[in-house]
């Protein structure tokens, strides 16, 4: 059952996305923007970590649980470093999601030839 239910938080989280897509002008960029950003204003409320629980995986792969990342990552060096962990937690908690994206990535760029269109 948690299967079905992280599968059905996560589509519709990103079915969301695919309707600000569509229904409006924003480009893709600023779309993801909002869902980091949302991410982590839902995160400082302290709503999205009751809804990470109860939705698991479906709540925490989409770019929302990336800005709820972020945020704690950010909470927590601000306790430890004081001001300078505004600038270093976001980096340190988001660094392997981040160092994923570019490795593979780039793999993607050697077996694939991209194309304009």
């Amino acid at each position: 059952m948690e299967f079905v239910k992280a599968f059905l938080v996560g589509g519709v989280i990103c079915a969301l996305a695919q309707i600000l897509m569509e229904k409006t002008k924003m480009m893709p960029g600023r779309i993801m923007v909002l869902l980091v950003v949302s991410g982590s204003i839902l995160g400082a409320l302290g709503i999205y970590e009751p809804f990470l629980s109860w939705a698991g995986a479906g709540a925490s792969v989409p770019l929302l649980g990336f800005g709820n990342t972020l945020w704690k990552g950010v909470k927590m060096a601000v306790k430890e470093s004081g001001l300078l962990g505004i600038f270093k937690g976001g980096f340190t908690a988001g660094a392997a999601g981040i160092c994923g994206a570019l490795v593979f990535g780039y793999l993607a760029s050697l077996v694939f030839k991209p194309k304009m269109k």
